[in-house]
């Protein structure tokens, strides 16, 4: 640390490739080898956890939810798996978070498809939303903008917030693609943000990206959150929300602190390693309470909403169309 703090580096401090699994375990004092194994446990919980809420979803959920509840649901645990991989194995790290920012990629379109859902599906969504419209300024693009108009909750409006985030599931995987294939070539690297390096370039067109898939559930939160207080949208929303918090923004202040070195190196961990490293054991423990709050929330069984008046009429009609006919035969006789 002396060193570091003089400008000179330990060897193992100066480059920015992790060690091998087992330099890191040869490393390990006691209590090391302690929080790997109640970390490692705690991964293992939120995955039975998670199993468990998986039989309750197809034993007591109607089927047309249980694809989207199973993705939602399923966030928190493979990011937990996914960050104790990265923890046992630091060379990994790369693969890792490809495989947890893919998933949540299309965990946030699903979690827009679970509020459609929720309100019936998209016929009945527009039949409760025919007159209505769309509050576009909200977070995280246009916040700042109320002088915004709303925007005519149509088939058309509808289909652009779904695309939205459709995109965002589509093309997070391409980047994260490229990403890997030129980080193998030596082209990509966390710690050179020059605006000659790869990596300035592709994080700002995935943070173009998220924006612009993040800002449709925002409207259609706005939208549906008081007709589905009754079915705890808020918690589910206030879930989600962490859960992108904690995965996105908390790791890439990490991520930076640690190319700057304000994290410093620890044999065998050089800072960047050292940063991931730290950032891999801070998310086992938040995924592993997000799970636990996530089981609570959509382990009740809530009611249907009511169908639109308009439905219910149309119903009514068709009810007493026979009972005429029969009237008009029996005068005929």
């Amino acid at each position: 640390m002396e060193g570091e703090a003089n400008g000179t580096f330990l060897p193992s401090c100066g480059g920015s490739e992790p060690p091998y699994a087992q330099e890191l375990l040869e490393s390990l004092d006691l209590a090391g080898r302690f929080l790997f194994a109640i970390l490692t446990l705690m991964t293992l919980i939120a995955n039975l956890v998670f199993i468990e809420e998986v039989v309750y979803i197809y034993r007591k959920i109607h089927s047309s939810k249980r694809s989207i509840l199973i993705w939602i649901n399923a966030a928190a645990p493979v990011i937990a798996t996914t960050s104790c991989i990265g923890m046992w194995i630091p060379r990994s790290t790369m693969f890792t978070d490809f495989t947890a920012s893919v998933f949540f990629a299309i965990v946030i379109h699903k979690f827009l498809m679970m509020m459609i859902k929720e309100c019936g599906g998209q016929k009945l969504f527009l039949k409760r939303f025919e007159n209505g419209h769309f509050k576009i300024s909200t977070g995280p693009c246009c916040c700042c903008c109320l002088c915004l108009p709303g925007v005519r909750i149509t088939r058309r409006s509808l289909f652009w917030l779904k695309l939205g985030t459709f995109q965002f599931a589509l093309f997070r995987p391409v980047f994260m693609f490229l990403s890997t294939v030129l980080w193998t070539n030596g082209n990509y690297s966390l710690s050179n943000l020059s605006p000659k390096g790869a990596a300035i370039w592709i994080s700002c067109f995935i943070a173009i990206l998220t924006i612009i898939a993040l800002w449709p559930v925002g409207i259609m939160f706005q939208q549906v959150r008081v007709l589905l207080n009754c079915k705890k949208i808020i918690p589910k929303f206030a879930l989600y929300q962490f859960i992108l918090i904690l995965n996105h923004l908390q790791t890439a202040i990490i991520n930076i602190l640690a190319v700057q070195r304000i994290i410093p190196c620890a044999p065998p961990l050089s800072s960047p390693a050292r940063g991931a490293y730290i950032s891999h054991q801070i998310l086992i423990m938040e995924m592993f309470l997000v799970t636990l709050i996530s089981r609570v929330v959509y382990r009740r069984r809530y009611d249907e909403l009511d169908p639109p008046a308009c439905i219910t009429e149309e119903a009514g009609v068709k009810k007493q169309t026979p009972i005429l006919n029969v009237a008009v035969r029996e005068d005929g006789l």
